[in-house]
């Protein structure tokens, strides 16, 4: 029989679990647990300078890897600034569990120095939280918090941690729990058979097809399957924005991405299509538009772990409550030695959507030319070309975001990691740093805005202390890219305090921490630029790219209206 105090308890179960990295910031009431931390040499722990950029890194993290990120802070202001991660990590369902401390458990509910319910706090934003109420429960109630996180659909939970719960001078039974049982919680491992059925005389018998597979496929592990799937059928196949890599974007049969920023083609077939095929997605505003003009002759099959998401938004004709890749492989078994009804049909809907893409080929924005700047656009094909489409790329969000998204193609899962529920601007750079550590060989790129970058810039030196190699590419108009180009289209261009007036020095700044910076100001620097940017794997490199401040983002469904209704361009609409 072994017997630790709490706080060894906390760091010898996170060796047992097989945590690598634990993303944190120290501050009084989880000081016997940094103590315990520091005494072992298993776990890395990674100092950030903001509670905020460790729960973004954690995200990064288990965004790239498939494996929950670890989150430590201390109690109030410690806890509170973790709250923005949490819910970035809690609207896109990613897998993350968040130590905090807290004040003495006798103290709870006095208003104590930097004491706050974060239990209360953060209830609308987790999957479930946990109050330790004895150091023996700790190993117990960490492993249920990693198998929450982790298991059904993903998400994060937070266990609030009183500091007398982890004395060094109390010891108590330590073992680690490799199972766990938690009678109310008991995530589906199958769809039900007979409504795979369904959906599977559905897809063969569909004369107007399209798959619409969102993040779910990317953290059920499902991609290979559905690939498998889509290959057999023929069918077209659109993504969300999570979704993006779950089926190679260079294959013919991916329209690209849908919805408010979508390609053409695949938001035209969404709008025509007979049958919609909805795998881990969940019929997000920023894909449906105006609901009740959403596919209106289509029937939908919507597969999803969770079951409150199935016709939630939209009425589903044939709800399927499971695993993608459960589901997926079912269907494919089901699939054998069958052929689609009517191959003819869904020849001539492959000419539609051809004429579709036809439409807009060529047309999708203009390059700039001699003298004039660059345009976002042509850095992000830059950046593809440049790293053949193969890095790892981090978004913070507005313009750059959905620039990054349309023009870079990823034909591989887990490589396009941005903050798509909640649209956290920054986002992007922490949760690179998160990813460049469990992949330090692979090129990391964060994708940012000036506005972006300087909520969470203070991380440089974090990466200064732990190293971290990544590529940070700056698309710099000076401006709040979004914010403006709504103001252009509602507000007849009033740009109230969209405008960056009062901009740092790049250059200096990044050079201030001995990194390399450089700065790009025509299209013929640009290659020349990215060459030395990309050079070494291993080195921080900051370029900042002096873009067009007056270009938008194209297409973009009109406010209120159905899937096929767009502004193409500052003068076309579909």
């Amino acid at each position: 029989m072994e017997l630790l105090s709490g706080a060894d308890m906390i760091a010898r179960f996170l060796q047992d679990e097989g945590v690598e990295y634990i993303y944190g910031y120290p501050g009084g009431a989880a000081l016997h647990i940094y103590d315990a931390l520091f005494r072992q040499d298993k776990v890395k722990h990674i100092l950030v300078r903001h509670e905020q950029a460790a729960t973004h890194a954690a995200d990064g993290y288990a965004r790239a890897s498939g494996k929950p990120g670890t989150v430590l802070v201390t109690s109030g202001p410690g806890a509170t600034n973790a709250v923005t991660g949490i819910a970035t990590a809690y609207m896109d369902s990613i897998p993350m569990v968040v130590l905090c401390g807290q004040v003495m458990s006798h103290l709870i509910g006095d208003d104590a120095f930097q004491e706050t319910d974060i239990v209360g706090v953060t209830r609308p934003i987790v999957k479930h939280s946990f109050s330790v109420r004895h150091p023996s429960e700790i190993p117990e109630i960490l492993k249920k918090a990693y198998y929450l996180a982790s298991t059904g659909r993903p998400g994060p939970v937070v266990v609030d941690i009183p500091k007398d719960m982890t004395t060094p001078t109390e010891r108590h039974e330590y073992v680690y729990p490799k199972k766990v049982k938690l009678r109310s919680y008991n995530p589906v491992a199958r769809g039900h058979t007979g409504q795979i059925k369904k959906a599977v005389e559905l897809m063969l018998k569909a004369r107007r097809p399209v798959f619409y597979t969102g993040g779910g496929v990317v953290t059920g592990r499902a991609c290979e399957g559905l690939t498998d799937l889509v290959k057999r059928l023929g069918h077209p196949i659109t993504t969300t924005l999570m979704g993006i890599g779950a089926f190679p974007q260079s294959d013919d049969q991916c329209l690209g991405w849908l919805g408010m920023h979508g390609s053409y083609e695949s938001n035209m077939a969404m709008h025509h299509a007979d049958l919609i095929i909805a795998i881990g997605a969940r019929f997000d505003d920023r894909v449906t538009n105006n609901t009740s003009k959403f596919c209106p002759t289509a029937k939908i099959i919507h597969v999803d772990i969770d079951p409150s998401s199935v016709s939630k938004t939209v009425r589903a004709d044939v709800p399927i409550v499971g695993p993608a890749q459960s589901v997926i492989n079912e269907m494919i078994s089901l699939l054998q030695g069958r052929e689609i009804a009517d191959p003819e049909a869904l020849d001539e809907w492959w000419k539609t959507i051809e004429g579709w893409r036809e439409e807009r080929r060529g047309k999708l924005y203009e390059p700039s030319k001699e003298g004039e700047p660059i345009k976002p656009q042509e850095v992000i094909e830059a950046i593809c070309r440049q790293t053949r489409g193969e890095a790892y790329v981090t978004t913070d969000v507005g313009q750059h975001q959905m620039f990054a998204a349309q023009y870079y193609k990823f034909d591989k899962p887990n490589r396009f990691i941005t903050s798509g529920g909640l649209g956290t601007m920054g986002f992007g750079f922490p949760a690179a740093m998160g990813i460049k550590q469990n992949f330090p060989d692979e090129q990391v790129v964060c994708v940012t805005g000036e506005g972006s970058f300087q909520m969470m810039m203070q991380e440089l030196s974090t990466c200064k202390q732990f190293g971290g190699g990544v590529k940070i590419i700056n698309l710099n108009n000076a401006s709040l890219g979004m914010v403006r180009q709504w103001q252009d289209l509602n507000y007849k261009s009033r740009h109230a305090h969209s405008y960056m007036e009062s901009l740092p020095d790049f250059q200096q700044l990044i050079e201030s921490y001995g990194f390399t910076a450089l700065r790009v100001e025509t299209l013929e620097e640009l290659e020349p630029a990215l060459e030395k940017t990309f050079a070494d794997k291993h080195e921080l490199v900051f370029l900042d790219v002096m873009v067009d401040p007056h270009e938008h983002v194209y297409p973009m469904q009109v406010p209120l209206g159905s899937m096929r209704d767009m502004l193409l361009s500052k003068t076309e609409r579909s």
